[in-house]
């Protein structure tokens, strides 16, 4: 009976380790206008076939145009809230086991935005303001392509001491076991990323940031080092991972190197070694296991069945961040990251089935 009982006991035990807000993520939350566009849309306006960009002046118009396509779908965006609604997903219950911080407008798309995150069972907390409207992002898709174009809006009203420093969401930071921040917010709140960083890292707690996009390595690669100090787990894809190389002077374009050379950079937890993560779209996943760099084959998928590649490295980070807030080795991580990664680029934008069918 003590043996049986006991085992009940850790049964139990591991079943129900992951508490509600064990995963933070903080970002821009965007509202994802997905259409099929063109080659001659994207000349138009100026665009890659591939690319993450800001919107500009410019780019007013494309908004505008995008809207009016016959095939138009609106879906809850933006890379970090993206990300912890597929770590949600993928964990299933309890619910609320991840938590998002951002800021929207008091509007329709905003409205929108909260609704989805509560469907998808995310604990998010949005800072409200009403000077600028919900930021929105333009997914351009010819083929297997996506182009963004990201109207920051509100996203980029986010403030430190309106939100993060109030008592009752910062406590919502320290029951936190793992934190993820995608690099485009450090063109919004690097502060508020600095001070989640370190609380991370003075907590011996799990800190993970993205590259998310060459132009965060080229043009804010100031506040990017400033952080990078207190990154455990840095993902990327190969494209940022070039640019991150050229942009720090690597002077080698060998993406094992350049992940062995990134998991050197300076740590402030010396008690982590940091991992990097390069994923490459449909070539093997690249990551540092301890001193040696791996390779991991994603899954097979049929060309014909990838109806857009939108949120794909998204996905990958959630179904990683999944098998890491459960404690799990590495190669769990990217076995859960490429399973989710393979389900979201057979669908429109970052959508999920209702259930996940991994083991």
């Amino acid at each position: 009976y003590l043996v049986a009982e006991g085992k009940k006991k850790t049964i139990k035990k591991s079943s129900n380790k992951i508490h509600e807000n064990t995963l933070f993520g903080m970002g821009n939350p965007l509202l994802d206008i997905s259409a099929v566009v063109d080659k001659d849309f994207l000349d138009k306006f100026g665009l890659k076939p591939n690319d993450q960009i800001l919107a500009e002046d410019k780019h007013k118009a494309l908004f505008e145009e995008i809207v009016k396509r016959s095939k138009v779908e609106y879906h809850a965006g933006g890379s970090t809230q993206n990300s912890v609604k597929i770590a949600q997903w993928m964990i299933q219950k309890p619910h609320k086991v991840a938590t998002f911080f951002g800021c929207i407008g008091t509007d329709r798309f905003g409205e929108i935005l909260k609704k989805k995150a509560e469907e998808a069972h995310v604990d998010a907390h949005y800072y409200e303001q009403n000077e600028e409207p919900t930021g929105t992002c333009a997914a351009c898709i010819t083929g297997d392509n996506r182009s963004l174009v990201a109207n920051l809006a509100a996203a980029n009203c986010y403030k430190k001491e309106k939100h993060l420093d109030l008592d009752s969401n910062w406590e919502l930071v320290e029951k936190a076991k793992v934190y993820y921040i995608a690099g485009f917010f450090l063109t919004v709140s690097p502060e508020s990323i600095l001070k989640v960083a370190k609380h991370a890292s003075d907590n011996n707690k799990i800190f993970c940031m993205n590259l998310s996009a060459p132009f965060i390595s080229q043009f804010f690669k100031e506040p990017l080092m400033k952080v990078m100090p207190y990154v455990d787990i840095l993902f990327g894809n190969e494209t940022e991972a070039a640019t991150f190389a050229k942009e720090l002077g690597f002077e080698t374009d060998d993406i094992a190197e350049i992940a062995k050379k990134t998991q050197n950079l300076p740590k402030d937890n010396a008690k982590r070694q940091r991992v990097v993560v390069f994923t490459q779209g449909k070539d093997d996943t690249v990551a540092t296991v301890g001193e040696r760099v791996t390779m991991f084959p994603v899954l097979d998928i049929d060309q014909n069945d990838i109806v857009d590649t939108n949120g794909a490295g998204d996905a990958f980070v959630g179904g990683f961040l999944s098998a890491l807030v459960q404690e799990h080795a590495l190669e769990e991580c990217i076995r859960a990251g490429h399973y989710s990664a393979n389900v979201i680029i057979r669908r429109v934008g970052c959508t999920f089935p209702e259930k996940p069918d991994f083991h």
